[in-house]
């Protein structure tokens, strides 16, 4: 795989530090040049007030809007509940094989199941989600090693059995390409 470019837009509130330690890592597993940039947009169009959820097909879209040219991938980071009609909630998006993703940090942090804040844990979380869509993007689909950042995660006790990495099987896959 030749080197990519990558942004990572902020949607959220999101800590410099906290932003530049995921970009670091996606910049590695990658091997891309990453930028960090902020985006300013009124997403309230996008809140399902019956689901009080925000729908991802249509953050999706306006990601893609904000894509550049040629073959850079772009992905949304947000910290909003995430829905798409088939499923009660997801954690993030991609177009397979497409140049945009998203992810949202909401259902990430211990805060949310009654545990005490972990703020790595979090970081690692928010991580592997970033790097599991940005995967798709890639063009590399659910894998079914357990430990791979692209198996697929329905609960977040899925993402923590993961590591921070694509295994051996989708690295060579990625290196195709």
């Amino acid at each position: 795989m030749n080197a990519q470019a990558i942004t990572i837009l902020s949607f959220g509130h999101f800590e410099k530090a906290f932003l530049e330690k995921i970009s670091e890592v996606v910049s590695h597993e990658f091997n891309g040049l990453v930028s960090v940039k902020e985006a300013h947009f009124d997403i309230s169009e996008f809140y399902d007030p019956i689901r009080r959820q925000y729908n991802a097909n249509k953050l999706l879209k306006l990601v893609e809007t904000q894509n550049g040219s040629g073959n850079a991938k772009t992905i949304g980071l947000f910290n909003v509940d995430l829905f798409i009609p088939i499923l009660t909630f997801i954690f993030g998006q991609a177009q397979l094989g497409g140049q945009s993703a998203i992810a949202s940090q909401f259902r990430l942090g211990n805060e949310r199941y009654g545990m005490s804040a972990d703020e790595n844990l979090l970081l690692q979380r928010f991580t592997k989600e970033v790097i599991h869509e940005l995967g798709h993007t890639f063009g590399l689909i659910h894998c079914h090693t357990p430990t791979c950042v692209m198996r697929s995660s329905s609960y977040v006790e899925d993402i923590d059995q993961k590591e921070v990495r694509i295994c051996a099987k989708c690295r060579s896959i990625l290196e195709k390409e």
